[in-house]
């Protein structure tokens, strides 16, 4: 491709709404630019890079067993208002507003699919009805919608986003485990021809469900998960699923419950200096809102309420956790005397709310709450005698510097941006659709599901994170829109042009992805580009290398350049390609 002849336009300057490294480079560099929040169009530079990473996975999905459909982004809502068999909420109502929803023209009731368990369910139900049909690992690179509230970073958190989906059906658990392990496997193959630093991580599962679950981050500031991890025993999980020890008190015995005035100071931070305590002697107590019900959480005040950890527990209470929020002052007022600054669950009505708290809440005694009356906390407070507690549960946040719960290491704590997802989903989705096969006994049973996803657009976002440098971006050689570059300096110069479209046809003709910078532009212009753009090998072409009978050869990851007989190239870069 000649440059003179692409769809590009480079720009010397960021975007002012830019706010990552990522964002401010594939702009710049002429890979996207955004249509609306969170929607983006890839133009050929971008897109060029997306095929290559979907090459990536979908090289990687068929060696290990995958087989590649598509599946309609429209779907009807009905799926998605199935309930589990089990019990509790829909898909529908979990998501909420994430869920992009319209009409068609009979008014009947659509979603823009946000990923596809239901679907391939359906598809696994009528295609493969006998053992003799099962494993299947089928996929699919699809657009996915989701009505983000807060689209942020460019690419990293989008509406509209490309991602793989692989949904496996097993005939028992045995199977679902070796899907699940080689599903692991390709995925760590996949990051790594990516060029990507990636932390694999136990994880929620969140609204699609299941039983275990892995994510992969890939270490970057440009992230919004952190990754909680033991160096001494290798433990890894994400900050919503992360477990820890909580640090021990000193046992003393219950003290009376006393009432002491404390002006003004409605932080854990202000009550920790007024009164002279640790903040592990005070409670913290935050109200919620869910299902029509207020709910307290609580916390030891050394700690912070883990809202991934609490929805999980008011699910598991029966609630409509898709519902959940900070309550409003309204709300907060429909449980009795509850005063912001100063909650505590002492004297709250039994009907009308419900008390969550960490299991740290347990380990002390006589710690200081609020008295659900401005300008005023209690001494003393105890859980059972002087306050009910409905729920007890693991609440809290993990941090740095933490105890390890497996080995008793120290917990440290690095950022990062969720690339692909692993989940064992068992048989929430094929009991559910009563998705059965016909085992060799002759006995009707449910399939066992797996549900792997990787999103393209972060994968692109996150190598730009992970390989740039103050001049531009550095693509690892496999996502690199164009392998080559050459630039041709002096144009018009008879000599230079002749040599530099000689070499172009060359390389072309050899399976090498060049870029011609053709351009009637300065070194200085075209060299910025080509280092803004990240391609990883430069070759130059001018009237003073051509003298001494070669091109200047400079890698985009080097600082020094070096000359190459013009007789070698083709065999020079055929080795670096190669590499």
């Amino acid at each position: 491709m000649r440059v003179s002849q692409l769809f590009l336009r480079t720009l010397r300057e960021p975007p002012a709404d830019a706010e990552t490294t990522s964002h401010q480079l594939l702009v710049r560099g002429g890979f996207v630019r955004q249509l609306t929040a969170g929607v983006y169009s890839y133009l050929p530079l971008g897109q060029r890079v997306l095929l290559k990473i979907a090459q990536i996975i979908r090289e990687e999905m068929n060696a290990a067993g995958g087989q590649e459909i598509t599946m309609p982004v429209l779907q009807p809502l009905e799926l998605w208002e199935i309930r589990p068999a089990n019990g509790g909420i829909s898909r529908a109502e979990d998501m909420g507003p994430v869920l992009f929803r319209l009409k068609d023209r009979r008014g009947r009731d659509l979603v823009l699919g946000p990923t596809h368990e239901e679907v391939v369910t359906l598809l696994a139900k009528e295609m493969a009805s006998s053992y003799r049909s099962l494993p299947q690992r089928l996929y699919q690179i699809q657009t996915k919608f989701r009505d983000e509230a807060r689209p942020r970073a460019g690419i990293i958190r989008l509406r509209q986003f490309l991602m793989k989906d692989l949904y496996s059906f097993d005939a028992d658990e045995a199977g679902m485990n070796v899907s699940y392990r080689a599903m692991i496997a390709a995925y760590k193959r996949i990051f790594a021809r990516c060029g990507l630093n990636v932390l694999m991580v136990e994880a929620d599962s969140g609204a699609i469900g299941g039983k275990d679950s892995q994510e992969f981050l890939a270490l970057s500031e440009a992230g919004e998960d952190d990754a909680i991890f033991c160096a001494n025993c290798g433990y890894a999980a994400n900050r919503e699923k992360a477990e820890f020890v909580r640090s021990a008190l000193p046992d003393e015995p219950e003290a009376a419950l006393e009432e002491v005035h404390t002006p003004g100071q409605k932080t854990i931070a202000d009550l920790t200096v007024f009164l002279k305590i640790p903040a592990a002697k005070t409670l913290k107590s935050v109200c919620y809102s869910a299902d029509g019900r207020l709910i307290f959480a609580l916390v030891r005040g050394d700690l912070e309420v883990n809202e991934v950890k609490l929805y999980n527990a008011v699910s598991r209470a029966g609630l409509n956790a898709s519902t959940l929020h900070l309550a409003t002052p309204e709300e907060m007022a429909s449980g009795g005397r509850v005063v912001a600054g100063y909650t505590s669950p002492i004297g709250l009505d039994d009907k009308r709310v419900l008390v969550i708290a960490d299991t740290s809440v347990q380990i002390g005694k006589n710690f200081v709450a609020g008295a659900n009356r401005e300008d005023y906390h209690v001494l003393n407070a105890n859980a059972g005698r002087d306050f009910r507690v409905d729920v007890w549960t693991d609440l809290a946040s993990a941090y740095a510097g933490a105890t390890c719960a497996r080995c008793g290491g120290t917990l440290g704590v690095q950022r990062g941006a969720e690339l692909g997802h692993a989940f064992k989903l068992g048989t929430r989705y094929t009991q559910a659709f009563d998705a059965t096969f016909l085992g060799e006994d002759g006995q009707e049973r449910l399939m066992l599901m797996g549900c792997y996803g990787i999103g393209l657009d972060r994968i692109m976002a996150l190598a730009v994170e992970q390989h740039h440098d103050q001049r531009g971006i550095c693509w690892p050689l496999e996502l690199a829109p164009f392998q080559v570059v050459i630039c041709a300096l002096g144009t018009g110069d008879a000599e230079v042009e002749s040599a530099a479209g000689r070499l172009y046809t060359t390389l072309c003709k050899a399976g090498v992805e060049v870029l011609y910078d053709d351009r009637t532009e300065s070194a200085g212009v075209k060299f910025n580009d080509a280092d803004l753009i990240g391609i990883p090998l430069r070759l130059v072409v001018s009237k003073r290398a051509l003298a001494k009978g070669g091109v200047e050869w400079k890698l985009r990851a080097e600082e020094q350049a070096r000359l190459v007989a013009l007789d070698d190239v083709l065999n020079e870069v055929q080795a670096f390609i190669r590499l």
